[in-house]
């Protein structure tokens, strides 16, 4: 009951390859875990499981996969073959 969500990124295109998105999942977690919250969990794409040769930004609001294991997530299931549910408990 007292898990949180990450809904999605909001980074400006030029800054996209700058590891804001990381920088704020760093952020997220530890706001989560100052409030006392049993998990943070998040619906991150899987680049590596799509089957298109480029991917928009626009498809990827939600995170990368590579981005919530690099902030300590842990796949618990999926939703679908590119769409994991990556949880980090505290």
């Amino acid at each position: 009951p007292d898990a949180w969500w990450v809904a999605c990124f909001v980074v400006d295109q030029r800054h996209r390859t700058s590891a804001v998105a990381t920088a704020l999942l760093f952020a997220a977690t530890d706001h989560a875990q100052a409030q006392g919250v049993s998990c943070l969990e998040g619906h991150p794409v899987d680049v590596d499981a799509l089957e298109a040769d480029r991917v928009s930004g626009s498809a990827l609001f939600t995170g990368t996969m590579r981005t919530f294991i690099a902030g300590g997530f842990a796949e618990v299931g999926r939703t679908y073959p590119s769409r994991p549910v990556m949880r980090r408990a505290f």
